[in-house]
């Protein structure tokens, strides 16, 4: 998938948008001021460096996010209409924890995360568009995303870290110890960490479509709109069953008393 030079530069206008109309201030001015620092490299990175991932493509990071916030708001009002305990958690931090999940993808203000890949054989054979940068000090993308945020002074809540540290649920082993507890004392106390993830892995999964399934379209499941339902036939009772194929009325009577015992 490509993008053209247009759909990247409406991307991060409706990016920068979600930023006025979802954050306040102070940190607001402070988030675009960060963005917008690095605007070139932000509208230009990918989400990921190869194509069996999601968005490996120039602009793909920026669409990436967009998606994930719009995913994120739709899946929170989803929570609230089934019951969720929507007083844990701000709209705002569903925003800004959907904005920032993916920040550590960014590096650090030298070092991009990825870098065009030059080793044609990786290129053609593995689907890596990209390569990882071997001066960037490992970090793992929470934890640069995180650490991003508090070098450019720009505040977040308890609840804005958890979503962004947890973001890849399961798939990542480090979260088990938040995410797989039995003792209910030790659960998280907002569903916000899950509304997050479930918008991220919606988002990736619909890019993982845009991008694949066209190339799989002669071995794709059709929905097959001719199957009738037929309603489920009420089941006969055991006793009914068994005391109807018996004709000899004493035998009857013995197997009666046996299906009351």
């Amino acid at each position: 998938m490509k993008l053209t030079a247009e759909q990247i530069q409406d991307n991060w206008i409706k990016f920068e948008k979600t930023i006025t109309s979802y954050i306040s201030e102070p940190r607001r001015s402070k988030l675009l001021d960060f963005y917008q620092k690095h605007s070139e490299r932000f509208m230009l990175m990918p989400a990921s460096h190869k194509k069996e991932y999601h968005n490996a493509f120039p602009g793909g990071y920026i669409d990436h996010v967009n998606r994930v916030v719009d995913c994120a708001l739709k899946v929170n009002q989803l929570w609230i209409e089934m019951g969720v305990n929507s007083s844990t958690y701000t709209e705002e931090e569903v925003v800004f924890s959907a904005l920032n999940h993916d920040l550590g993808k960014f590096g650090d203000e030298n070092n991009e995360s990825y870098l065009p890949q030059t080793d044609q054989w990786r290129k053609d054979k593995l689907g890596e568009d990209y390569k990882f940068n071997d001066n960037l000090e490992y970090m793992s993308v929470p934890d640069r995303g995180l650490h991003l945020l508090m070098s450019n002074d720009i505040p977040f809540s308890k609840n804005e870290m958890l979503a962004i540290k947890l973001h890849d649920g399961l798939y990542d082993d480090s979260n088990k110890s938040y995410l797989m507890s039995w003792r209910p004392e030790t659960r998280p106390r907002t569903s916000l960490i899950f509304i997050v993830h479930q918008a991220d892995l919606m988002a990736a999964r619909i890019e993982f479509e845009h991008e694949w399934l066209p190339k799989f379209k002669n071995n794709l499941p059709t929905a097959n709109k001719d199957i009738i339902l037929t309603p489920k036939l009420k089941k006969t009772p055991t006793k009914v069953k068994a005391l109807s194929s018996i004709k000899s009325e004493g035998l009857k009577g013995v197997m009666d008393n046996f299906f009351k015992d």
